[in-house]
């Protein structure tokens, strides 16, 4: 009856079942995790990661942290990201503050929101990306070319 050991704590997420046939991971807000994470169901973070994640739907709590590449379906971020996203669905909250490149498909960003990086719909050209007015254009000396080493910074204030 008590002969079963418990298996040990690891860094994995725990998943929970949900009211319909999917199921969803959850990383507490007291939970550190180097390493990447693959998930084929949807995933709520509001700890700290240090890695690349790809998973079908991620949920951003407002104080959680990602350092990585993001890949996703459908995000819904809300807190500090260092690292390109990838996502299909997009949307992007006002207390969230995103350091990174960012491709999509539908893209919604609210008012307050902070990203640094460049905007580039999937599908299109290099010549496409959407960048701020404020653009800042850094010499590449190696590659010699006038579209290398700009940058966008996009802030939504309230």
């Amino acid at each position: 009856m008590f002969s079963k050991k418990p298996e040990p704590t690891s860094a994995r997420a725990i998943r929970m079942p949900s009211n319909s046939d999917s199921t969803f991971s959850v990383i507490g807000p007291d939970i550190a995790i180097t390493g990447d994470i693959e998930a084929t169901a949807d995933l709520h973070i509001d700890g700290t990661v240090t890695g690349d994640i790809g998973c079908s739907s991620l949920v951003q709590g407002e104080k959680s942290r990602i350092e990585g590449e993001i890949r996703a379906k459908k995000a819904r971020l809300a807190g500090q990201v260092h690292g390109r996203i990838d996502a299909v669905d997009l949307v992007i909250l006002k207390s969230a503050k995103i350091d990174g490149d960012v491709s999509y498909d539908t893209l919604t960003i609210e008012q307050g929101a902070s990203v640094n990086g460049t905007f580039r719909p999937h599908g299109a050209e290099p010549s496409a990306m959407i960048e701020d007015a404020e653009f800042e254009e850094q010499s590449d000396k190696s590659a010699g070319d006038s579209e290398a080493g700009k940058t966008g910074s996009l802030s939504l204030a309230g």
